[in-house]
């Protein structure tokens, strides 16, 4: 191949419209990261995203280094455009074609480069314009391409759907993703809100279950919960084994404190997608919010049945948080949440193995303050190790960020303070303890921490709020 060829070749592929000229990958992201988010996190959506998903694997396998198998994957997404989009083959494979050019370049093959490139440019012809053109189908495909890859992403496929909508305001597709696009975002000033567009989107498809499901869960933030799970409910029975509607479904049910539905759910997801990170981490969360529930129970039930289902809630969340941390993901504070079962369950050797692993991570300000807090509960409380409880609240206290946990760390080190000065009124450590708060700006005065004792026990476990917020 001549230099000029070459060369020529090169400029044409750098004017074509797909993955390899979209810088998908965002600095700072490692392509793990990215391939996690492209596969796990928005896997979800079923329908829209199929060709998509598969032009995605291609660009990560090319990354990767294995060109061969992103053909494979290239191969799939023509199937799958051929399948959904008979009618618009051409324009919806345009971007499909430009991976194909881009992947036959690198292996080294610029004749069949060369025969993609031609294949978009006799497309791009008919609308005079040589290897790109505008039209609200290649808006639509890189607006649902960035989607799927999440992150600053969003907002260009923002861009994208309002791109297309302004050339085909009634287009059902192009207002799925608008819609679905700015329920990511949440960022919209009326009337453009999530709301108004989830509604205008399931209005031009009817069939559209997942907008229906995010209305749902817009609605339920609102406080207009009867139609959010009417909305479910209606969606659950037309597509009862689509894992998006199921995830979002298990969501609203979780919020609502209806553990056992969003569990039963999220099992039902998982028969799908057995072994999705996300999937189990989620079913773990659930469990987990269900160990705690069942601490705080003080109804009917004796201690020695509570006993019994906390260890059934537990395994069960031990289980899913193991499956989804051996995936080697990067989900927040799993290592925490499974040593603090462990401690619950007397196990303080795997406890401690956790533990240790999650302050190996790299953590925000208020994540190490969650894991302070954690950790030193664990010693304080099932460890018995005052020492090492004082210096993690300490720590976490030092954390130079307002949180709640930093709070109740100054609580806890005002506390145990308190106590050691009623028995002593010289001892050592609590007189250094209370310079050291006052020197953080603590005001002094009797810590009051509403039943804390019964709950000490178990204080160290995770938030029994949702994963997410």
């Amino acid at each position: 191949m001549s230099e000029t060829t070459r060369s020529t070749l090169e400029s044409c592929l750098r004017q074509l419209k797909c993955h390899f000229t979209w810088n998908l990958v965002e600095g700072g992201k490692s392509l793990d990261d990215f391939e996690d988010e492209v596969c796990n996190v928005t896997e979800f959506q079923n329908n829209e995203f199929k060709a998509t998903v598969f032009n995605i694997l291609a660009y990560i396998k090319h990354c990767r280094g294995h060109d061969e198998d992103a053909l494979g994957c290239l191969r799939r997404a023509e199937e799958l455009i051929q399948q959904e989009h008979s009618e618009q083959a051409d324009i919806r494979s345009l971007v499909t074609w430009g991976n194909y050019a881009w992947v036959y370049y690198h292996l080294g093959r610029p004749a069949d480069a060369q025969m993609y490139v031609d294949k978009v440019r006799q497309v791009c012809e008919k609308f005079r314009s040589p290897y790109r053109i505008e039209s609200p189908e290649m808006d639509c495909e890189e607006g649902w391409a960035r989607l799927q890859c999440g992150g600053k992403h969003i907002e260009r496929a923002k861009v994208c759907f309002e791109k297309a909508l302004e050339k085909n305001p009634q287009n059902a597709e192009f207002a799925s993703g608008l819609a679905i696009t700015s329920y990511r975002l949440d960022t919209w000033k009326l009337p453009q809100n999530p709301v108004n567009l989830l509604r205008q989107a399931i209005r031009l498809n009817p069939d559209n279950q997942y907008a229906k499901v995010l209305l749902a869960l817009k609605l339920q933030r609102m406080k207009e919960d009867g139609e959010g799970e009417r909305l479910v409910e209606e969606a659950l029975k037309e597509v009862p084994c689509a894992t998006d509607v199921l995830c979002g479904a298990a969501k609203l049910y979780q919020r609502k404190g209806a553990l056992d539905k969003a569990i039963e759910l999220l099992r039902k997801a998982l028969e799908g997608m057995p072994n999705n990170a996300y999937l189990h981490y989620y079913t773990g969360c659930c469990y987990r919010s269900k160990v705690l529930e069942i601490l705080q129970d003080t109804g009917k039930n004796d201690m020695y049945r509570r006993r019994e289902k906390s260890q059934e809630a537990i395994e069960q969340a031990v289980y899913h948080l193991k499956r989804a941390e051996e995936a080697n993901t990067n989900l927040p504070c799993v290592c925490s949440y499974l040593a603090c079962l462990y401690a619950q369950a007397g196990q303080y050797d795997e406890a401690e193995h956790y533990f240790q692993k999650e302050f190996c991570k790299e953590l925000s300000p208020v994540a190490k303050q969650v894991l302070h807090l954690r950790y030193g509960n664990f010693q304080l409380y099932q460890l018995k190790s005052e020492n090492r409880a004082i210096h993690h609240f300490i720590q976490g206290v030092k954390i130079n960020q307002d949180s709640k946990e930093r709070e109740k760390m100054k609580n806890k080190l005002q506390k145990i303070a308190s106590i050691k000065l009623s028995k002593n009124g010289a001892d050592s450590v609590a007189l250094h303890l209370l310079e050291f708060l006052q020197e953080q700006g603590t005001e002094m005065w009797p810590a009051e921490e509403k039943s804390e004792r019964c709950l000490d026990s178990g204080s160290f476990l995770p938030s029994a709020s949702s994963p997410e917020e």
